[in-house]
Parts: C-alpha cells; structure tokens; sequence
C-alpha cells in the first residue's frame, strides 16, 4: 500500500516537472501544505516570475555541467579541431541547456520555484502584518 503511494506521487511529480508546472504535489508521500498555503499568498505575476527565474537558473546550471562535460573534447567531433571550435561549442552547449530546461530539466527549478514562492509568501505576510500594525496603532492614536 505505501509502496504504490509513493510511486503515484513520484509519478504525479514527474509529470508535473515534465509540463512546466512546478507544484510539488507531495513531500516524501504527504501533501505539501505549506506550500500550497504560500501559493494562495502570491500573485499570478510573481508565480509566472518565479518559475521563469526558476527555469533560468535551471538552465544556467546544466549550461555549466554540460561545458565541463565537453571542456577538453578535441578531435573530429561535429565541429572539428578548428580556433572557432570553442565558440561553436559553447553555442551548442547553451541550446542543449535551454532545450533541457525547458523538457522540465533535472528536478532543480520544481525546487528552486517552491523556494521563491515560500520566501515571496514569508515576505507578503510580514508585509501584511507590519501594515496592520501601522494601521492599528493610528487609529487608536488619533
């Protein structure tokens, strides 16, 4: 019985990675609610902002290990041994990134996106909660 919860949720996040929607629906076999809670507390706008943000990161990263991965490549590759050789190179790797991020990458930005709406949410309700302390305290002064 938890063997098949655990792997309906797996799947259920793969899926959701795989379609661009970055909601964790569970974490290690139960509901995320804290970060469904956080969701209510920020805007469409930032949400698209945060999973834009996410998925550049995302790319960044795998731009990073895929450059490592072929740093020292020499010989007959697609691009020969040639001085441009380097730039074609960097070139391609950047595409390959971009292409695997936006696939739904390696499970970075699902993390990195529930990360900034948390902090986002913290932010609001702080903000929220100092504004009605303001609110408040001039009320009862005037």
């Amino acid at each position: 019985m938890q063997t098949s919860t655990i792997a309906s949720s797996a799947a259920a996040s793969a899926y959701a990675r795989k379609s661009g929607n970055f909601v964790p629906t569970a974490i290690k076999g139960r509901p995320d609610l804290d970060f469904a809670a956080a969701l209510q507390k920020v805007s469409p706008q930032q949400q698209a902002r945060a999973k834009s943000t996410a998925t550049n990161f995302e790319g960044m990263f795998l731009n990073s290990m895929f450059a490592q991965m072929t740093n020292e490549l020499k010989g007959e590759g697609p691009f020969g041994d040639t001085v441009g050789t380097g730039v074609w190179r960097s070139m391609l790797t950047e595409q390959y990134s971009k292409s695997f991020a936006k696939a739904g990458g390696v499970g970075i930005a699902s993390e990195v996106y529930r990360t900034l709406i948390m902090q986002q949410a913290k932010t609001a309700s702080t903000t929220a909660g100092a504004g009605a302390t303001n609110g408040s305290s001039k009320s009862v002064s005037q």
